[in-house]
């Protein structure tokens, strides 16, 4: 029993640390893919404030090494896609991917990565309220409450900021809604149809189509203006090529957490992610962050905390029931056995 009960633990153990590792690899990959979009982006850093380019860059290099790993390596399958369910599943999909991230990469330019971490605590809320409008969840009243909280936190939280910009709240503001839109499209026209892709797939698939839709802005936004800066411009393959990695390793650490532990542990480090960021963005960047902010945030914080909690108390709720079917099931059983034995000795006497 002794060394059962220490081999249990060990596993136990040994269990929590991969669980911890998972989560400070995504943090900090999370963190660096964002610091660094950041110093690319912003006027007075790198200066380079090209953020559809940047995203098409991001998008042809995880494309390569997508392909590569499926076609090539043969290091994941790929998934049994037809180009009918490509085009009007994946397609869509790839097209929000491209606005979400075009509009937060741009977001950058104009705001501190401390205050962008506080309008993202609105995700839940556009989630939600997205997945009431398309169907795909039910009004509740406390969850709305709930995501009124939130959205007064975050309100607080902009109203204390000191660097505020209209323009840049709106693209943060439209890049949440096009990621929100995008979670939900999801689950409709993905995992509704048995369809699972893995962040390497994901890539295989999804990349190319963004990259074709970020295309035809940059075509008409950014191309002229890096066509007459091409001769003072040089290219750094060192600093867009590490880059590029960070990006595409942070898809791999989604994967791991995700797999390894669960969505919703991923939701909880966020938080904490959130929190380094806006720490880190106080303290080394030097952006202003005040009380105000600080309040709001923290208001924020707490209304995605329960949203969090209500979840996860949903989630055990669920795998509960599923524990109790079979057993209900095997309970009628036995009872048909029984009520069947006991008739057949009625039938044995009777003879």
């Amino acid at each position: 029993m002794g060394k059962g009960g220490a081999a249990l633990s060990d596993g136990v153990v040994k269990k929590i640390i991969l669980s911890y590792t998972y989560v400070a690899i995504w943090i900090f990959l999370s963190f660096t893919v964002i610091v660094y979009n950041k110093y690319i982006l912003d006027k007075k850093l790198y200066n380079w404030p090209f953020p559809i380019s940047l995203t098409m860059i991001h998008m042809a290099f995880c494309s390569s090494l997508a392909f590569a790993a499926v076609r090539l390596f043969k290091i994941v399958e790929p998934a049994s896609l037809s180009r009918r369910v490509y085009l009007t599943s994946v397609v869509p999909i790839g097209a929000l991917y491209s606005l979400s991230l075009w509009l937060s990469n741009s977001a950058y330019i104009y705001l501190s990565v401390s205050f962008i971490q506080m309008l993202k605590a609105l995700m839940p809320v556009a989630v939600y309220s997205i997945g009431i409008l398309l169907k795909k969840d039910s009004y509740k009243s406390n969850t709305m409450s709930n995501m009124l909280a939130i959205s007064v936190g975050v309100a607080i939280a902009a109203y204390g900021e000191a660097k505020y910009d209209s323009w840049g709240v709106f693209l943060q503001l439209g890049a949440v809604v096009f990621e929100a839109t995008r979670l939900v499209m999801i689950q409709i026209l993905l995992t509704s149809k048995g369809i699972n892709l893995n962040p390497i797939t994901s890539l295989y698939y999804v990349a190319p189509s963004c990259f074709a839709f970020l295309a035809i802005p940059w075509l008409f936004v950014e191309f002229p203006v890096l066509k007459q800066q091409a001769s003072a411009f040089q290219f750094d393959f060192v600093i867009f090529g590490t880059n590029s990695l960070c990006a595409f390793a942070l898809n791999l650490a989604v994967f791991l957490l995700v797999g390894k532990t669960s969505a919703l542990t991923m939701n909880v480090a966020g938080v904490v992610k959130d929190w380094l960021l806006i720490a880190f963005s106080w303290s080394v960047i030097k952006d202003t962050v005040t009380p105000m902010n600080l309040f709001g945030y923290g208001l924020a914080f707490l209304g995605v905390g329960y949203y969090n909690h209500c979840k996860l108390q949903a989630l055990k709720a669920k795998e509960a029931q599923k524990k109790a079917q079979p057993t209900d099931e095997e309970s009628g059983k036995l009872l048909e056995e029984r009520e069947g034995d006991g008739m057949g000795k009625k039938g044995d006497s009777h003879a």
